[in-house]
């Protein structure tokens, strides 16, 4: 374990990603309130939009698992977003038993037109680097991101503390 003292460049840098996550985070809630959800709602769609992109299809039960929430949350969830006209439930044409969730072309405007303007700030910040750089920085965020999941997963098993 790092040692706490430590205030090289290093852990300037894990203060500047936890004050990144911090306004991240301040943005998707007021996001949320803005559009009458729940930050949890917002996570959902970010989850169903991923699964999307990476041609993953999504059950309520995955969705529930990637979220931390129980049986009844994901109902609850799924019924919300369904209402406000954020997804759709649809049976799988594999296996008509299976029920996928699916977020909406609706939502996905939604969400660009709230988070273009930072995303295209972003872009543009990373049009500055070249592409060692590029991987260097996609290699640091994949490697906390996989830390962040890893610890997640080890709290979960073995309760906190």
């Amino acid at each position: 374990m790092a040692d706490r003292a430590h205030q090289g460049p290093e852990m300037e840098i894990v203060h500047l990603l936890r004050a990144v996550t911090v306004e991240l985070g301040l943005h998707s809630v007021r996001f949320a309130n803005r559009n009458g959800m729940h930050p949890t709602d917002v996570r959902a769609l970010i989850a169903l939009m991923d699964a999307s992109r990476a041609g993953k299809e999504m059950t309520a039960g995955r969705l529930g698992a990637l979220l931390g929430l129980n049986s009844a949350g994901t109902t609850a969830l799924v019924d919300r977003l369904e209402r406000l006209g954020h997804v759709r439930r649809v049976r799988d044409g594999r296996d008509r038993r299976r029920v996928l969730v699916e977020v909406d072309e609706r939502a996905v405007e939604l969400g660009w037109a709230s988070f273009a303007p930072l995303i295209g700030r972003a872009v543009e910040l990373l049009e500055g680097y070249d592409e060692r750089e590029l991987a260097a920085v996609r290699g640091f965020l994949d490697g906390v991101r996989r830390a962040a999941a890893d610890t997640d997963l080890e709290t979960r098993l073995t309760g906190p503390g």
